[in-house]
């Protein structure tokens, strides 16, 4: 799945490791539950996440995380299938995510296992 956003313009630039849409739960104090985001894995290993698949390039992430050092693995707490998460070293917070399938979920934890232990 690949996305021809500034790569003309910059074929130096290498390309993310792995982009795509996941779901992240939401545990702010009014919004809980799921929300689709894209997320873009870069090769410095840092996390970005967008509203849409159509701001990457164009507007500042929602956020950004460092993935070195981080735990990460399939989680079956939350009664869902496909949710994996990922607790970074710094902060003190925990993301979980839910793939569509389980072929995508484990796309996902692949390149970030690399993007941990770079």
């Amino acid at each position: 799945m690949i996305v021809g956003s500034d790569i003309s313009r910059y074929p130096n630039t290498p390309r993310p490791t792995c982009r795509g849409y996941l779901h992240k739960r939401t545990q702010s104090a009014i919004l809980k539950g799921w929300r689709k985001r894209w997320f873009v894995l870069k090769h410095n290993g840092y996390l970005h996440y967008y509203k849409h698949k159509k701001d990457e390039g164009k507007c500042r992430p929602l956020e950004v995380t460092k993935l070195e050092g981080a735990e990460i693995g399939v989680d079956t707490s939350l009664g869902k299938p496909f949710v994996f998460k990922c607790v970074p070293q710094t902060g003190n917070r925990i993301f979980y995510f839910c793939a569509t399938s389980n072929q995508e979920m484990k796309r996902w934890l692949e390149a970030m296992e690399k993007a941990v232990h770079p």
